[in-house]
């Protein structure tokens, strides 16, 4: 004999006799709901050199408009709902290399530090680096691409204290003048310009000023990419025969300045430049597959840029949980 049971009388039955006795009797345990993620960093391997990204927190910008500029807002909203992403909140990730190149260990950038000038949940790095078992106070070396608030943000506590004692500090010399300048203060950059201060004067005299081409420490190369600010610079890493590129502030949005990479951007100093810069090295990258990886890109920003018709894509490395 056949029995057929259609799938509404099983669930009948299973209605009837409860989850209990389905299960023999056993109750069935109710799974909490959970408030935690993994550590907030990730590593992997350079030619000779080892990489550990660490995260200073997601930094939201809020709405595109006013902020990014050069194409109608339609078009932007398409280019993000294209994406999946959300039209009306642009979350910027905040991606800083550690390169460990055997003698020395050097972390490019520093995030916002104690500065919320973008919500709570930036100030990370130092709790990251924690994650990622590197004290503050074995960092060599500290690089950074430019000098706004979300890269040079990390240098000191509260209460002033530098939280990298033996590091040598490196930037270029035209960004911090001009963003240390007193006679701005009065201006509309003046959070910027008192949070530069409050971090850059304290290791004023450990810094060193790199120039465009200048291989500062073994395998790694300043090269100028101006107009995001004055000394922005981006840095090329080589060990082993393999190379990155740390792209800084080159390009903040994966899609918006990548399919339109002379789209504007309301934080640079100079946007027409900006963009010249981002083409220019964008093009280089692209030609000679070199992976890069992007400061504020999706976590942990390390990847590939292709070129696509008038502007360039982003292919994301997959990530690899075995060194």
């Amino acid at each position: 004999m056949t029995i057929q049971v259609s799938r509404r009388s099983l669930l009948a039955l299973g209605a009837g006799l409860g989850a209990t006795t389905m299960f023999g009797g056993r109750a069935l345990a109710r799974a909490p709901k959970l408030d935690t993620q993994p550590s907030y960093f990730y590593r992997f391997n350079l030619g000779d050199a080892q990489i550990t990204v660490v995260s200073d927190g997601p930094l939201p910008l809020g709405p595109p408009k006013g902020t990014f500029t050069g194409a109608s807002d339609d078009e932007i909203k398409k280019m993000l709902t294209d994406n999946f992403l959300s039209p009306d909140n642009i979350v910027l990730e905040q991606n800083s290399p550690i390169v460990n190149i055997g003698d020395k260990l050097v972390l490019f950038d520093t995030g916002m530090g104690t500065l919320k000038m973008f919500g709570s949940a930036t100030g990370r790095q130092q709790k990251s680096m924690a994650e990622a078992g590197i004290k503050p106070e074995d960092i060599d070396a500290v690089v950074f691409t430019h000098a706004h608030v979300d890269h040079i943000g990390g240098v000191v506590d509260d209460a002033g204290r530098v939280l990298f004692p033996n590091a040598q500090f490196y930037i270029a010399q035209s960004d911090f003048d001009y963003w240390t300048d007193e006679g701005k203060m009065g201006g509309p950059m003046k959070d910027f310009i008192v949070h530069a201060r409050k971090n850059l004067m304290p290791v004023r005299d450990r810094l060193a000023f790199y120039k465009d081409g200048q291989e500062i420490l073994p395998g790694i190369t300043a090269m100028a990419a101006p107009g995001h600010t004055v000394g922005h610079h981006i840095f090329m890493v080589n060990s082993g025969g393999k190379s990155l590129a740390f792209l800084g502030d080159l390009t903040h949005h994966q899609i918006l300045l990548l399919e339109k990479p002379r789209m504007q951007f309301s934080y640079d100093t100079d946007p027409s430049q900006a963009a010249e810069s981002r083409v220019k090295m964008l093009d280089m990258l692209a030609a000679n597959k070199i992976p890069v990886i992007s400061y504020h890109y999706p976590w942990p920003g390390y990847g590939h840029v292709v070129k696509t018709g008038e502007g360039f894509h982003y292919i994301p490395e997959p990530m690899v949980m075995v060194l």
